[in-house]
């Protein structure tokens, strides 16, 4: 494609063929961020075990990406339509690919948990990119089917995540144990900077907002002053500092609030546009995408965990014992978004949230009853359960909280849902010292192990199960009808389409 720059919504006047390398390219970079995800959880004992990782540092392996991530969301996408989606694509995919090449070669547990956050900033500058290009490439007749392939790219990444990343860990190539599980990332990052340097069309806003850097800080700094406390405070023997840290980061959070109202006065261009959380729907929804995120943080994390040190299983083992989940999730929210929630609208997603802790219920009924005899086709139901429980949430949740915004605010309120439930997943890990390490002994016995896991397992499931309790509560304040942005009715829909499946 030449390199003739177009603002967003507005493709070139003779479509290019190359336009489909461009969004396989695109797609393939969205694919290894999804994959990065979910590939790491089903690693984490062996790295735990081959790094001499601590339990904390095993938590910032995977918060620390999270952090990062939703710190940069909105930042990245801002930098993209200010300089131009193309060029924040490929420095993002470098970087991420540079990352990659960090953690897979890290020579101690404290060098892969920066490598991961700088992983995680990386993924916050070529995510945002990746539908942006392909708004600004494709005539809107294309997009339909566009949009079709990347929800389809999504739930393969879903389902294919634990099980890449079981395989290569469990065949120790060339005896590096869980290093492939990032180095697989070099060989697609290398040829996706090269193929989208070449194929990719440079497009830039408009009207691009400015900065918030000074936003950006604040979120980041209340969150480490939050998050650092939890993870540590278990084996530190929770200190004072910790108590003060947690408690300034509340009045960091209310600076924040400050800060963005005399921004929106001074430039109309801060981080966080507050006046969306006037929109009684929005302001529901957001509770919802936060605490969602926690309960998920915590259930991932532990539940490979319990698997791998409470039950002793492989991580191939484990990560076929998942399948059934993220098949559950796939079909399930397929269904919600073409046949549910147009006819049911809330009330899908009420039942959701309820279908979701009944199978966590389930899980924890399973989990007393078989204890350490359990088998991965005892888990089978409560997984289902539990994941199709999940599909009915996450496709069409997006849609529902941003039902009621403006059209003009369409795009920060879409920001700001990705990056609170990506704040949420960090807070859940976070919490993963109190829930479930919490309720163990410090010093275990061989025979101790465990069953310590398994009723720590049980312990955190309990939370996760009132979460979704929580969630089922504030979702009445969601409208009983998704209605279009307000806007134009087919810009709105193609819009929608976009956020649902950034999300």
């Amino acid at each position: 494609m030449n390199s003739t720059e177009t603002p967003l919504g507005t493709p070139t006047a003779v479509p290019d063929r190359r336009r489909w390398f461009a969004l396989a390219i695109v797609m393939t970079a969205a694919f290894m961020d999804l994959v990065d995800v979910t590939i790491v959880n089903i690693a984490i004992p062996s790295i735990q075990r081959e790094a001499g990782a601590s339990f904390s540092q095993i938590q910032w392996i995977t918060a620390g990406y999270a952090l990062a991530f939703a710190a940069g969301l909105v930042t990245g996408g801002r930098l993209g339509d200010i300089h131009g989606r193309k060029r924040l694509f490929l420095v993002g995919i470098g970087g991420f690919t540079l990352a990659s090449a960090l953690c897979g070669f890290a020579a101690n547990p404290e060098m892969l948990v920066a490598s991961r956050i700088l992983q995680g900033a990386m993924a916050a500058l070529m995510v945002p990119q990746v539908l942006s290009i392909v708004h600004a490439t494709f005539p809107a007749h294309e997009r339909g089917k566009v949009f079709g392939l990347f929800g389809a790219i999504v739930g393969l990444g879903a389902v294919s995540g634990p099980l890449l990343g079981a395989l290569l860990t469990e065949w120790n190539l060339f005896g590096l144990g869980w290093r492939p599980i990032f180095l697989i990332n070099l060989p697609v990052g290398i040829a996706g900077l090269i193929l989208g340097h070449r194929f990719i069309t440079e497009s830039k806003a408009p009207r691009a907002l400015k900065l918030d850097l000074v936003g950006v800080a604040l979120v980041t700094l209340g969150l480490l002053m939050l998050l650092y406390p939890l993870t540590r405070g278990r084996e530190l023997g929770w200190p004072l500092w910790g108590y003060v840290s947690m408690a300034g980061a509340l009045v960091v959070f209310g600076a924040l609030v400050a800060y963005e109202k005399r921004k929106t006065r001074i430039d109309g261009s801060p981080l966080i546009e507050l006046s969306l959380f006037k929109v009684k729907s929005f302001a529901a929804g957001i509770a919802v995408q936060t605490v969602f995120g926690v309960g998920l943080g915590i259930f991932f994390l532990v539940w490979t965990l319990y698997m791998q040190y409470g039950l002793g299983w492989s991580p191939l083992k484990a990560g076929l014992t998942g399948v059934p989940f993220s098949i559950a999730v796939s079909v399930a929210a397929g269904m919600s978004v073409q046949k549910l929630t147009p006819r049911f609208g809330r009330k899908v997603l009420q039942a959701g949230a309820l279908v979701m802790g009944l199978g966590v219920l389930l899980y924890i009924w399973e989990s007393g009853r078989y204890g350490m005899t359990i088998a991965p086709w005892q888990m089978a139901l409560p997984l289902v359960v539990m994941g199709a429980g999940m599909g009915l949430i996450v496709a069409p949740l997006t849609d529902a909280v941003l039902s009621e915004v403006p059209r003009e605010h369409a795009g920060s309120a879409s920001g700001l849902i990705n990056t609170v439930q990506q704040m949420g997943n960090a807070l859940g890990l976070g919490l993963v010292s109190v829930v479930f390490f919490g309720v163990m002994g410090d010093r275990l016995a061989p025979s101790e192990v465990g069953p310590a896991f398994v009723d720590g397992f049980q312990n955190a499931l309990g939370w996760v199960a009132g979460l979704m309790g929580l969630i089922f509560v504030v979702m009445f304040a969601l409208p009983g009808r998704a209605a279009a942005v307000t806007g134009g009715p087919e810009e709105a829909v193609e819009d929608e389409q976009e956020k649902v499946l950034v999300g």
